[in-house]
């Protein structure tokens, strides 16, 4: 009777603890199962053998488990090594233009531009220029836009050039609005990393991630 006790109790521990895996990290639980293991094979009723089917079973979680680890780890180390391969390619574009999201103007003197992009075909495309107060200065319009990206040039007066200047733009199509994004062109000046993301820092003094770049020029 006493030894069908310690073998029933075995069990209830072995199988808790299986259920409690995930908990540590594999080599542990290849460790700790093991020892409960040979602890309930010492301990287990001869007239009532442990199954060797619940053995088997056991024995393939503790092997799925090891695995997964050792995928997660496979996975992480060669996410490191693309992003270490993506900062050296990005590296050759320090000093290029790049496409990104946001409504600054890029200003050269005189002459300044800006971009966008259109859901869908616009008879009109209303581009506002605003200075630093946000009051409109100018407007420049456009008719039968297409669809996709889109850049505009404006002459900037002599009263506004060396000032930071932005626009807001709206667009329809049979008086319906149109879906729009504004977008700039920045100067990139470095690039970085973190936390296994690569980033742009551009001229502007904003860092934006490489996945949100819309061209590079």
């Amino acid at each position: 009777m006493s030894t069908s006790a310690v073998g029933n109790s075995t069990a209830t521990n072995t199988a808790t603890a299986s259920s409690s895996l995930t908990a540590t990290n594999a080599s542990e639980q290849a460790d700790r199962f093991l020892k409960l293991l040979v602890a309930q094979m010492k301990n287990q009723d001869p007239l009532n053998p442990l199954d060797n089917a619940q053995v088997t079973s056991q024995m393939a979680q503790i092997s799925t488990v090891s695995g997964l680890d050792k995928v997660n780890t496979s996975v992480n180390s060669l996410g490191t090594q693309f992003t270490s391969l993506q900062a050296m390619q990005a590296a050759a574009l320090v000093g290029h233009d790049v496409v990104v999201e946001g409504n600054k103007l890029r200003m050269n003197g005189a002459a300044a531009d800006g971009g966008f992009e259109l859901g869908s075909k616009a008879d009109k495309v209303a581009i506002q220029i605003t200075n630093a107060a946000g009051t409109v200065i100018d407007t420049v319009n456009l008719t039968n836009v297409d669809a996709g990206r889109q850049s505009f040039n404006w002459n900037v007066p002599t009263a506004y050039q060396g000032e930071a200047l932005s626009f807001k733009l709206t667009a329809t199509v049979g008086g319906a609005a149109v879906n729009t994004m504004a977008l700039q062109t920045q100067k990139i000046n470095a690039v970085s990393s973190f936390n296994n993301t690569l980033a742009l820092e551009l001229d502007d003094g904003s860092r934006v991630a490489y996945d949100a770049v819309w061209a590079f020029l």
